[in-house]
């Protein structure tokens, strides 16, 4: 069993999002051509809430980095998607270069999840 991935970068550089730092790509996607079971299909990103500039910014500095990439030759690494925009930013993800959206909450609405520590709790995403 092989599973398609994408690596999600933390372009924007806020504590609050996951992903690996644009200068740790490489050795990552060097890692991978390792990894029998996965197949690295490109790369993802989420935005700051903040204002449409610096998400604009944030969303071009992904698609170029996705760009410089997808020109580099790494064993079982196909950069074939960039995955950036959700419900509320997905037009500008799309002006930037997105080949993948995330619109869940536009379709779905908004879901509730638990609080890792207190399942009990709720709160909207």
């Amino acid at each position: 069993l092989t599973m398609d991935i994408l690596i999600q970068v933390n372009i924007s550089g806020e504590e609050t999002k996951s992903g690996i730092e644009p200068s740790e790509l490489d050795s990552v996607l060097d890692y991978a051509k390792n990894l029998s079971n996965i197949r690295v299909r490109g790369l993802m990103t989420i935005a700051p809430k903040a204002e449409e500039a610096v998400v604009y910014k944030c969303f071009s500095d992904m698609n170029k980095l996705y760009l410089e990439t997808k020109q580099k030759s790494y064993e079982n690494v196909s950069m074939d998607y960039l995955s950036m925009g959700m419900s509320n930013d997905f037009e500008i993800a799309i002006r930037c270069g997105a080949n993948l959206v995330r619109i869940g909450s536009s379709i779905f609405g908004l879901r509730q999840m638990p609080v890792a520590s207190c399942p009990e709790q709720r709160f909207e995403v």
